[in-house]
């Protein structure tokens, strides 16, 4: 190698040392700064107790806001399940609107014709169309005559000497006839019981 290019190498040694030298220098001096300096007892605690309220505060936003969700819930519900009861009859009032209409018209069938045969039939029209009505919405009758006394069904308003010891204990007469909804027993028939 000639001396020139020993000069050379010299001189870049000498100018990478002092480069390196501060950058090794940044590295420390940055170090020491991002370091926190050491806390005392008192100032950890007061650090956790700081952290907790912190922590608290949220949990108690959340539940206030679980709390006012879960309120407005209720109140939904409580509206909606109002709303639904009070409108429950609207359907089955609707449904038996058209039944009325027939009953104005054979009403004023029997002010303007003389012909009572047709306006018996009409009558019995307008029965045999409510009573679908009825049963289509589950509404039956309880067939009572010459069936054995049930207090589940049926309602004793008076007792009959039977004519045979066949009929004790069954129903003679039906004097108000009971309807079942749903297999339920909306109205108990009112009848007479053989004795």
């Amino acid at each position: 190698m000639s001396e020139k290019e020993i000069d050379n190498q010299e001189k870049n040694l000498e100018e990478k040392d002092p480069k390196e030298q501060e950058t090794v220098q940044d590295a420390t001096a940055a170090e020491e700064g991002s370091q926190e300096p050491e806390l005392s007892e008192e100032e950890k605690l007061a650090k956790d107790l700081e952290e907790a309220k912190t922590e608290l505060d949220k949990q108690k936003k959340e539940y206030l806001f679980l709390l006012a969700e879960f309120d407005n819930f209720r109140k939904r519900t409580l509206k909606e399940k109002a709303d639904l009861v009070k409108n429950a009859a609207e359907k089955a009032m609707l449904e038996i609107l058209p039944v009325v209409d027939d009953f104005e018209r054979a009403l004023q069938a029997m002010h303007d014709s003389s012909d009572l045969e047709s306006v018996k039939e009409g009558v019995d029209l307008i029965y045999n169309k409510f009573v679908k009505y009825l049963e289509s919405n589950g509404v039956k009758a309880i067939d009572s005559n010459n069936a054995d006394f049930n207090t589940e069904y049926h309602e004793a308003v008076t007792t009959f000497p039977a004519a045979d010891d066949s009929q004790k204990g069954k129903v003679i007469d039906t004097v108000q006839k009971g309807y079942m909804i749903n297999d339920k027993v909306l109205r108990h028939s009112k009848v007479v019981v053989g004795q």
